[in-house]
């Protein structure tokens, strides 16, 4: 009897030892979860549930207020034969290779400018920020003011070499070129953040080796800053990507997507079809044709850096 009770008392121990690990393992999780709750709560609510509804509403004929009638794909096939979705599309399209092609590569130049041993230089750090800092609207309103046709000062600048005034944001081969370089103007400072963030990071003994060695400013740029800034440059083709296919407020302010939809873009062709005609399925079929590119093509960028990194390859 002795002996069992014996066994009994010395096998407590070593349960009460094995349960231990599970109980701190337990905690933990509910410590965790407890803390990305709130966290989990707001993306649920304020993410997910909104791409669900919207996917939901798209196959609905629904003007927002009564009760919608059930259509299935119909509003997407509608899309496929709608001209203005098309042109808005292509608008979207120029946005981002302008973004892509011409925002980053200038913001990559004033990183490295600002980063660049000229007495004074830090001073442009401010002025060339201050775009970025105001708001879009305030932007949009002080352009059109500026492209004004008859007292805007581009075109007092442009009458002094001796051209005709021109109506910037009242043509169609003129207003969408006129948007973008407002576009570039106000966004190009925040990739001149992130580059010089990005610069500031890289190691002074990589330039110093490659000095000893009698490497240029060309191949230093080339073979130690650039392959370096890839990580930074996925991540801005990405911000620059999902920018350009949401883009709407801008647009709104200074053409609201005219003349004859020559700057109509996704955002303001949706925002028309929900809020102006009242056609809440279609607008929603047009922003979940917005998610599903923005969603493809970041999942394509994303593969290609990882193919690049796995390779070792950085230019």
């Amino acid at each position: 009897m002795e002996t069992q009770l014996k066994g009994v008392r010395t096998a407590t121990p070593a349960a009460q030892t094995a349960t231990r690990p599970k109980k701190k393992s337990l905690n933990k999780f509910i410590t965790i979860s407890l803390f990305l709750a709130p966290a989990i709560i707001v993306y649920i609510l304020y993410v997910l549930y909104p791409i669900f509804t919207t996917l939901l509403y798209s196959f609905y004929k629904w003007d927002g207020v009564g009760a919608g009638e059930y259509v299935g794909l119909q509003n997407y096939i509608n899309l496929l034969s709608d001209n203005v979705f098309w042109t808005s599309l292509t608008n979207n399209t120029w946005v981002i290779l302008t973004s892509i092609f011409v925002q980053i590569p200038l913001g990559l130049i004033m990183a490295l400018m600002l980063l660049a041993p000229i007495r004074g230089i830090r001073l442009f750090s401010g002025i060339y920020f201050f775009p970025f800092l105001i708001s879009t609207v305030a932007v949009g309103l002080l352009w059109v003011l500026m492209l004004d046709p008859l007292n805007g000062i581009i075109n007092q600048i442009v009458s002094v070499f001796g051209f005709e005034n021109v109506e910037w944001l009242s043509q169609t081969h003129t207003a969408m070129f006129a948007v973008l370089l407002v576009i570039v103007w106000q966004f190009s400072p925040f990739y001149m953040i992130l580059f010089k963030a990005a610069i500031v990071g890289i190691p002074e003994e990589l330039y110093e080796a490659a000095e000893i060695d009698g490497a240029s400013a060309f191949t230093k740029f080339f073979r130690i800053t650039l392959p370096l800034l890839m990580p930074t440059i996925v991540s801005s083709s990405i911000l620059a990507i999902v920018g350009s296919l949401k883009a709407f407020d801008i647009f709104y302010v200074m053409t609201g997507g005219g003349p004859n939809h020559s700057t109509e873009l996704l955002g303001t062709y949706m925002f028309k079809q929900a809020f102006v005609n009242f056609n809440m399925g279609y607008a929603s079929a047009i922003a979940f044709v917005m998610f599903f590119l923005a969603m493809i093509v970041t999942i394509i960028i994303q593969a290609l850096d990882y193919y690049r990194k796995k390779k070792g390859a950085y230019v």
